[in-house]
């Protein structure tokens, strides 16, 4: 602190070191002035002395302030602005009616933005309700006209636009999730079937096989967003699967108390180089790229919904023989200290 000081102020030292120096530049060509010349050391030392004494009072005053807002930076909370340290000097004050004004400006920057935010959200869910009116509608009409073979194929690329939509509510409900989970035991396969039944159409136009493994196992979860989960790992088995592949569903429990569930394809595999990146938001791959249909959002909303409601989503997969995606449920869920008012 005290170096850091002395340097700011190297101006004014040096014009006092000079001034003195000249001084006594002055005294020594002037021999009507008889001073002797430990008179003069001596008078250089206490006036040097002086100027040090000086220096550190002036250093611990002026410093003070800097001092303070240093350690408020490092101790940032949302009340930092009552709480900055009072001004002794114009260019403090000056300061502290700049971190003020910017304080101001920032808040109304991000109000705006999360009204725009909410507003939009808002247009978006009201958007999506309003679509599947007609999504409706058509669904009725495909269901009626089953036995036409063209019905089939309608039937699939409608179910497309249903899970694009339906990702879509979920993006918007994202982040009010917290206020809209419900903790509750339910069966992972029991879960995961009731997506396959959704996806079915699907699966049949790709001649697509799906096998249940293990056993039926309990866990404590939000069921409407694990199953989005489930749903958004099925979307990705039965869009890289080749026809007349198998998707593999397998639940077990652990001694330890945690369950797990895989999903497994038989489709291309993700490269080594590929696999740290997957769940990065808008990352389609090399795979991606040649399905024109792939968006980078479908695992990265597994994910990001994976951490907030406490499971953990992993990935294992080999060029050319499949990719198994692994969701493990803990024994414990953290949601469930909340509801019941422990920790």
């Amino acid at each position: 602190m005290i170096l850091r000081y002395l340097y700011d102020r190297k101006s004014w030292i040096s014009f006092y070191l000079s001034s003195l120096l000249l001084v006594d530049l002055l005294i020594w060509m002037d021999g009507g002035i008889a001073v002797r010349g430990q008179s003069l050391l001596y008078l250089n030392l206490l006036l040097i002395l002086a100027m040090a004494v000086f220096l550190g009072w002036r250093c611990q005053k002026e410093m003070k302030y800097a001092q303070s807002l240093a350690k408020l930076a490092e101790e940032m909370n949302e009340d930092w602005i009552e709480t900055l340290p009072a001004a002794c000097f114009y260019q403090e004050e000056a300061t502290s009616r700049l971190l003020g004004a910017v304080n101001r400006w920032y808040w109304k920057q991000l109000s705006d933005g999360m009204a725009a935010q909410s507003l939009e959200q808002d247009y978006m869910a009201a958007w999506v309700h309003e679509v599947k009116t007609p999504l409706t509608a058509m669904k009725l009409t495909i269901d009626a006209g089953k036995g036409h073979p063209a019905m089939r194929s309608i039937e699939s690329e409608w179910l497309r636009i249903h899970l694009l939509l339906d990702q879509q509510l979920h993006i918007s409900r994202l982040p009010s999730l917290e206020s809209d989970y419900m903790l509750e035991q339910a069966g992972i396969q029991r879960l995961a079937a009731r997506e396959v039944r959704e996806l079915a159409s699907w699966c049949v136009e790709k001649n697509i096989a799906v096998e249940f493994g293990g056993e039926e196992a309990t866990v404590n979860t939000d069921c409407k967003w694990c199953r989005f989960i489930i749903r958004q790992l099925l979307t990705n088995a039965v869009k890289y699967s080749p026809e007349g592949g198998t998707i593999y569903l397998t639940s077990m429990a652990a001694p330890d108390g945690t369950v797990r569930m895989t999903v497994a394809d038989e489709g291309p595999g993700i490269a080594a180089h590929d696999l740290p990146r997957i769940f990065d938001k808008g990352f389609t791959g090399g795979h991606g790229r040649l399905h024109n249909a792939a968006t980078g959002l479908g695992l990265y909303l597994a994910r990001t919904v994976a951490d907030k409601i406490g499971i953990s989503l992993t990935v294992q997969s080999e060029l050319n023989r499949g990719t198994s995606m692994q969701l493990t449920f803990s024994v414990s869920n953290r949601f469930e200290s909340v509801r019941t008012g422990r920790g």
